[in-house]
């Protein structure tokens, strides 16, 4: 700690406060924008820290990172359509609030969490990055078999009204995650015969579709209202009080505990982090709007993606594996600036490591200023008549789309999936478990393929397997609480009344 504090004066230097002010705003931004994901903006940006020092660039970097995880949630919440794929599980509760006219609210209570989850995983580096590494390595295919399972056990607390209906589309989705090679024996399945699908649905296309243009569709189902009726919804702009900061401070806690675990372990990400959170919080709340407009809701999803930030940093900068897409990106920057992951950036390098750890720091601060004084702006959007903001969202979910790859046919896959989408909510399906089993299909799949290859193929040997294995046990124990705990729950509000 005392080394850290020596170097946060370089972090607190006019250039690099200055690189992570600009960061963060672009991050912000690129997190907004339906498409833009982080991985894409610092990709992009890359180029131009190649002049810069190495400190300069990993804050520059960083603060984009920090930025972009928070705003995916502004779009989330204000139009349903999440910036970033980790937002999706903010819409269930963010949109729900903004359709109440609560859309300052939770646009601050998003920034908040956001500030608390990266705030908290920041802590984890500083103090758990050497431990935490190695129990990610405790990981094996039996335990990430099971943590996709666990994430899967929450649809049934998205659906307890239809479970049945809820579990009908977490199906589609894995089998919609099947199309594409196969990860084992490289066969081509469901693909008839096209090219463009041998690379299976990506899920930039289908969640911008499912959110995005299916909420277009709805709102233009009916005939065009004039403009002054025609609002979205009206709002109305809070004080913000110090209150604010700490409204939910067990949630913030455990969220972001959730996050960094996730976060470690490598192949998750801020959408599987944001859905357990949701789950686990829904658990705990006593607020019964949870899911359908809850502040508290927001809190759970936004500190845990958030907090997947420093987690995903733990294993790239102690083990050079990299969390997810987005640090893979970063560890191709360390590597130009000259910079090998492992113990010397922790002592030989500790000159670049300990001010970039300070700047994400200072990108928090910076995010949870913007956030909390911007919102009373960006809330602004619902009061868009709602023709001109629907024409506005769907041309921006399609230069979106179209950007991330630079291929016509993710739109025509983004356009489809919104007409699906359009159905199944007319006849009130959720289709937040469809983008549930696309991102946990392909886990839990690779994970149950390579442990039945360690036993042989026997099924029988490989469930032995993980019973035997504590980590497993635990996962197991979760499933069960999850899955029973919505329907406990509804019995005991069934009795109150």
């Amino acid at each position: 700690m005392a080394d850290i504090l020596s170097y946060a004066v370089t972090a607190f230097s006019p250039v690099n406060l200055l690189f992570a002010l600009v960061g963060t705003l672009i991050g912000i931004t690129v997190g907004a924008l339906p498409g833009f994901t982080p991985t894409m903006g610092i990709a992009v940006l890359i180029p131009l820290t190649y002049t810069m020092n190495a400190t300069t660039a990993l804050v520059f970097l960083g603060a984009i990172y920090c930025g972009a995880m928070f705003g995916g949630s502004i779009s989330a919440i204000l139009i349903n359509t999440p910036g970033t794929s980790a937002a999706a599980a903010t819409a269930m509760d963010g949109y729900a609030m903004t359709n109440r006219g609560q859309a300052h609210g939770a646009l601050v209570e998003a920034s908040v969490a956001s500030f608390w989850g990266g705030i908290v995983s920041i802590f984890a580096m500083i103090f758990l990055a050497p431990p935490l590494a190695r129990f990610a390595f405790q990981f094996g295919p039996q335990e990430r078999f099971m943590m996709a399972m666990f994430g899967l056990t929450v649809i049934a607390s998205l659906s307890t009204k239809a479970v049945l209906k809820g579990l009908m589309m977490g199906c589609a989705g894995l089998v919609i995650a099947c199309i594409g090679m196969d990860p084992m024996q490289g066969m081509p399945r469901f693909s008839f015969g096209t090219a463009y699908l041998l690379g299976g649905i990506t899920m930039i296309p289908t969640v911008i579709g499912l959110f995005s243009v299916s909420q277009i569709l709805m709102t233009l189902k009916d005939p065009l209202e004039p403009a002054e009726e025609g609002m979205i919804a009206q709002f109305s702009a809070a004080k913000i009080s110090p209150r604010d900061l700490f409204r939910y401070p067990l949630v913030y806690l455990r969220s972001s505990i959730i996050g960094i675990i996730v976060g470690i372990i490598p192949g998750t990400g801020g959408d599987v982090a944001s859905y357990v959170s949701h789950n686990i919080g829904r658990m705990f709340s006593k607020d019964e709007e949870f899911g359908h407009g809850s502040r508290e809701g927001v809190a759970c999803c936004e500190s845990a993606n958030n907090a997947v930030t420093g987690g995903t940093l733990i294993p790239t900068l102690t083990l050079g594996v990299p969390g997810n897409a987005t640090t893979a990106v970063m560890l191709s920057a360390l590597t130009i600036q000259g910079l090998t992951p492992g113990y010397g950036l922790f002592t030989s390098e500790k000159a670049v490591t300990y001010p970039f750890i300070c700047a994400l720091f200072i990108a928090n601060f910076l995010m949870l200023l913007i956030g909390m004084l911007g919102a009373k702006h960006f809330a602004k959007v619902t009061l868009t008549p709602r023709n001109i903001l629907s024409a506005f969202v769907l041309s921006l979910s399609i230069i979106g789309t179209y950007a991330v790859r630079g291929n016509m046919d993710d739109v025509t896959v983004m356009l489809f999936f919104g007409v699906i989408g359009y159905v199944l909510k007319l006849y009130k399906f959720n289709v937040v478990p469809i983008v549930l089993g696309l991102i946990l299909g392909p886990i839990a799949e690779a994970g149950l393929s390579q442990a039945l290859l360690l036993n042989s193929n026997s099924l029988m040997k490989t469930l032995t397997s993980m019973l035997n294995r504590p980590i497993c046990v635990v996962l197991l124990v979760l499933m069960v609480l999850s899955v029973c705990a919505p329907f406990v729950m509804d019995r005991r509000k069934s009795r109150k009344n």
